[in-house]
Protein backbone atom coordinates (compact mmCIF):
# COMPACT_ATOMS: atom_id res chain seq x y z
CA UNK A 1 0.00 0.00 0.00
CA UNK A 2 1.30 3.29 -0.95
CA UNK A 3 2.01 5.86 1.28
CA UNK A 4 -0.96 8.16 -0.50
CA UNK A 5 -3.23 5.19 0.25
CA UNK A 6 -2.30 5.20 3.66
CA UNK A 7 -3.03 8.52 4.21
CA UNK A 8 -6.06 8.47 2.08
CA UNK A 9 -7.83 5.80 4.38
CA UNK A 10 -7.06 7.83 7.53
CA UNK A 11 -8.76 10.62 6.24
CA UNK A 12 -11.48 8.32 5.08
CA UNK A 13 -12.26 7.75 8.62
CA UNK A 14 -13.09 10.72 9.46
CA UNK A 15 -11.40 11.68 12.27
CA UNK A 16 -9.34 14.14 13.01
CA UNK A 17 -7.43 12.48 15.56
CA UNK A 18 -6.30 8.75 15.56
CA UNK A 19 -4.22 6.51 17.53
CA UNK A 20 -1.54 4.09 15.95
CA UNK A 21 -3.47 1.54 17.08
CA UNK A 22 -7.11 3.16 14.94
CA UNK A 23 -4.42 3.00 12.14
CA UNK A 24 -2.98 -0.41 12.38
CA UNK A 25 -6.92 -1.40 12.41
CA UNK A 26 -7.35 0.21 9.12
CA UNK A 27 -4.50 -0.32 7.05
CA UNK A 28 -4.51 -4.18 8.67
CA UNK A 29 -1.51 -4.18 9.62
CA UNK A 30 0.79 -4.53 13.22
CA UNK A 31 1.20 -1.55 15.15
CA UNK A 32 4.71 -1.52 14.94
CA UNK A 33 4.26 -1.09 10.68
CA UNK A 34 1.55 1.40 11.43
CA UNK A 35 4.43 3.41 13.62
CA UNK A 36 6.91 3.53 10.88
CA UNK A 37 4.06 4.30 8.47
CA UNK A 38 3.04 7.19 10.15
CA UNK A 39 6.06 8.57 10.70
CA UNK A 40 6.58 8.74 7.09
CA UNK A 41 3.54 10.54 6.76
CA UNK A 42 4.44 12.58 9.11
CA UNK A 43 8.01 13.50 7.22
CA UNK A 44 6.19 13.94 4.17
CA UNK A 45 3.61 16.83 5.91
CA UNK A 46 0.38 14.62 6.07
CA UNK A 47 -0.06 13.75 9.42
CA UNK A 48 1.53 15.20 12.82
CA UNK A 49 2.56 13.76 15.54
CA UNK A 50 1.12 15.19 19.16
CA UNK A 51 2.52 12.90 21.43
CA UNK A 52 3.24 8.61 22.17
CA UNK A 53 0.75 6.69 19.46
CA UNK A 54 -1.58 10.02 19.22
CA UNK A 55 -1.30 11.72 15.68
CA UNK A 56 -3.36 14.45 13.72
CA UNK A 57 -4.32 13.94 10.58
CA UNK A 58 -3.82 16.66 8.19
CA UNK A 59 -2.01 20.07 8.29
CA UNK A 60 -4.31 21.31 10.90
CA UNK A 61 -2.70 22.61 14.24
CA UNK A 62 -4.84 20.05 16.60
CA UNK A 63 -7.73 21.25 17.60
CA UNK A 64 -7.62 20.55 21.86
CA UNK A 65 -11.28 19.93 22.04
CA UNK A 66 -10.58 16.71 19.30
CA UNK A 67 -7.25 15.70 21.09
CA UNK A 68 -8.97 15.54 24.25
CA UNK A 69 -11.24 12.77 24.03
CA UNK A 70 -8.30 10.56 22.35
CA UNK A 71 -6.09 11.19 25.47
CA UNK A 72 -8.76 10.07 27.55
CA UNK A 73 -10.87 7.32 26.30
CA UNK A 74 -12.56 5.12 27.35
CA UNK A 75 -13.35 7.81 29.57
CA UNK A 76 -15.41 10.45 28.25
CA UNK A 77 -14.15 14.50 29.10
CA UNK A 78 -14.68 17.47 28.67
CA UNK A 79 -12.29 21.17 28.79
CA UNK A 80 -13.36 23.27 31.89
CA UNK A 81 -11.52 25.00 34.85
CA UNK A 82 -9.01 27.61 33.97
CA UNK A 83 -9.15 27.59 30.17
CA UNK A 84 -13.00 28.16 29.96
CA UNK A 85 -12.63 30.90 32.73
CA UNK A 86 -10.16 32.60 30.39
CA UNK A 87 -12.10 31.88 27.46
CA UNK A 88 -15.19 33.38 28.79
CA UNK A 89 -13.48 36.53 29.96
CA UNK A 90 -14.03 35.88 33.91
CA UNK A 91 -10.12 35.79 34.45
CA UNK A 92 -7.60 38.18 32.09
CA UNK A 93 -5.24 35.59 32.65
CA UNK A 94 -3.88 33.07 29.97
CA UNK A 95 -3.46 29.19 31.38
CA UNK A 96 -0.29 27.74 29.94
CA UNK A 97 -2.52 24.29 30.16
CA UNK A 98 -5.46 22.98 28.68
CA UNK A 99 -7.72 22.18 31.87
CA UNK A 100 -9.85 19.30 31.30
CA UNK A 101 -12.50 17.48 34.02
CA UNK A 102 -12.84 13.70 33.33
CA UNK A 103 -14.17 10.15 34.43
CA UNK A 104 -10.81 9.17 33.54
CA UNK A 105 -7.38 9.35 36.34
CA UNK A 106 -5.95 12.05 37.05
CA UNK A 107 -2.79 13.11 35.32
CA UNK A 108 -1.11 15.72 32.97
CA UNK A 109 -0.09 14.65 29.60
CA UNK A 110 2.63 16.87 27.76
CA UNK A 111 1.72 16.97 23.47
CA UNK A 112 4.06 18.81 21.12
CA UNK A 113 1.37 21.39 21.17
CA UNK A 114 -0.19 21.96 24.36
CA UNK A 115 0.16 20.49 27.90
CA UNK A 116 -3.18 18.80 29.38
CA UNK A 117 -4.10 18.86 33.12
CA UNK A 118 -6.73 16.19 33.33
CA UNK A 119 -8.57 16.29 36.67
CA UNK A 120 -10.46 13.66 37.72
CA UNK A 121 -14.39 14.10 39.04
CA UNK A 122 -16.97 12.12 40.46
CA UNK A 123 -19.73 10.72 38.54
CA UNK A 124 -22.17 12.90 40.39
CA UNK A 125 -20.26 16.06 39.16
CA UNK A 126 -19.91 14.95 35.81
CA UNK A 127 -21.72 17.49 33.12
CA UNK A 128 -22.65 21.02 32.52
CA UNK A 129 -21.05 21.47 29.11
CA UNK A 130 -22.16 21.73 26.00
CA UNK A 131 -21.18 20.80 22.13
CA UNK A 132 -19.84 17.84 22.56
CA UNK A 133 -19.75 15.02 19.55
CA UNK A 134 -18.77 12.25 18.81
CA UNK A 135 -15.49 13.02 17.87
CA UNK A 136 -14.53 16.35 19.98
CA UNK A 137 -15.25 17.26 23.61
CA UNK A 138 -17.88 19.23 24.78
CA UNK A 139 -16.91 23.14 26.81
CA UNK A 140 -17.98 23.49 30.60
CA UNK A 141 -20.62 26.34 30.57
CA UNK A 142 -18.66 29.24 33.05
CA UNK A 143 -20.77 28.49 35.73
CA UNK A 144 -19.44 24.87 35.97
CA UNK A 145 -16.12 25.75 34.89
CA UNK A 146 -16.31 27.83 37.96
CA UNK A 147 -17.94 24.98 40.02
CA UNK A 148 -14.69 23.31 38.86
CA UNK A 149 -11.98 25.30 38.97
CA UNK A 150 -12.93 25.78 43.12
CA UNK A 151 -14.08 22.04 43.98
CA UNK A 152 -11.33 20.23 42.62
CA UNK A 153 -8.73 23.16 43.82
CA UNK A 154 -10.62 23.52 47.58
CA UNK A 155 -10.78 19.32 48.16
CA UNK A 156 -6.65 18.93 46.80
CA UNK A 157 -5.83 22.08 49.10
CA UNK A 158 -8.71 23.30 51.10
CA UNK A 159 -8.54 26.77 50.32
CA UNK A 160 -9.09 27.52 46.44
CA UNK A 161 -7.57 30.75 45.61
CA UNK A 162 -8.27 32.62 42.12
CA UNK A 163 -7.12 36.11 40.36
CA UNK A 164 -9.90 38.39 40.49
CA UNK A 165 -13.45 36.99 38.98
CA UNK A 166 -15.71 39.05 36.86
CA UNK A 167 -18.49 37.47 36.01
CA UNK A 168 -20.31 37.49 32.96
CA UNK A 169 -23.44 39.18 32.07
CA UNK A 170 -26.49 35.78 32.50
CA UNK A 171 -24.58 34.36 35.16
CA UNK A 172 -26.46 31.85 36.87
CA UNK A 173 -25.93 31.62 40.50
CA UNK A 174 -28.14 28.67 41.01
CA UNK A 175 -26.27 26.56 38.31
CA UNK A 176 -23.31 26.96 41.08
CA UNK A 177 -25.86 25.86 43.63
CA UNK A 178 -27.42 23.39 41.80
CA UNK A 179 -23.87 21.59 41.31
CA UNK A 180 -22.68 22.19 45.14
CA UNK A 181 -25.81 20.12 46.09
CA UNK A 182 -24.96 17.06 44.21
CA UNK A 183 -21.25 16.93 46.26
CA UNK A 184 -21.08 13.55 48.10
CA UNK A 185 -18.94 14.44 50.72
CA UNK A 186 -20.59 16.68 53.01
CA UNK A 187 -17.13 17.74 54.09
CA UNK A 188 -16.50 18.41 50.61
CA UNK A 189 -19.92 20.71 49.83
CA UNK A 190 -19.36 22.76 52.79
CA UNK A 191 -15.52 23.75 52.14
CA UNK A 192 -16.83 24.09 48.17
CA UNK A 193 -19.66 26.57 49.41
CA UNK A 194 -17.68 28.48 51.52
CA UNK A 195 -15.05 28.73 48.83
CA UNK A 196 -17.75 29.66 46.44
CA UNK A 197 -19.20 32.32 49.25
CA UNK A 198 -16.19 33.78 49.46
CA UNK A 199 -14.83 34.22 45.84
CA UNK A 200 -18.30 35.33 44.57
CA UNK A 201 -18.31 38.09 47.28
CA UNK A 202 -15.32 39.84 46.21
CA UNK A 203 -16.60 38.98 42.03
CA UNK A 204 -19.27 41.30 43.28
CA UNK A 205 -18.18 43.79 44.96
CA UNK A 206 -15.74 44.30 42.28
CA UNK A 207 -18.22 44.37 39.51
CA UNK A 208 -20.18 46.89 41.78
CA UNK A 209 -17.12 49.45 42.75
Amino acid sequence: MSTIDRYARLRALGRPVVTTGEAAATWSSSLATAARSLTRLADAGLVTKICHGVWQVGQDAPDPLCVLPVLTNPYPSYISGWSVLARSGMIEQIPRSVFAVSLDRARTVETSFDRYEIHHIHPDLYGGFAGASGLCSGVATPEKALFDTVYLFGARHGRASLPEIELPEGFDMSLLQYWVERIPSSRLRSMTSANLERLLGAAVLQASA
